[in-house]
């Protein structure tokens, strides 16, 4: 199955989660991911982005049967409102 998921980046204590499409059975930061759809950094400061989707890629995975995890599921929630707000 393909899943939506967060791989970690960064470094020690400054965590930066790529949001990526891969198969469910590789493990979280192996690398070997289908695509890139954004990235989440939850130590933002100032201007820093803090959340960035590619909205259009997104949709046409979920389109495709792809499953988001939790987290992904609770931070597409999140981006849709922040983008209606805007």
């Amino acid at each position: 199955m393909v899943s939506i998921r967060l791989a970690r980046g960064g470094a020690k204590k400054r965590p930066f989660y790529h949001i990526i499409v891969t198969d469910s059975r590789k493990a979280r930061d192996s690398g070997a991911n289908v695509e890139r759809l954004g990235y989440f950094n939850p130590v933002a400061r100032g201007a820093e982005v803090r959340l960035h989707i590619d909205t259009e890629r997104m949709n046409a995975w979920l389109a495709k049967g792809a499953q988001p995890s939790e987290r992904v599921a609770a931070l597409i929630k999140e981006f849709g409102k922040a983008q209606a707000a805007a």
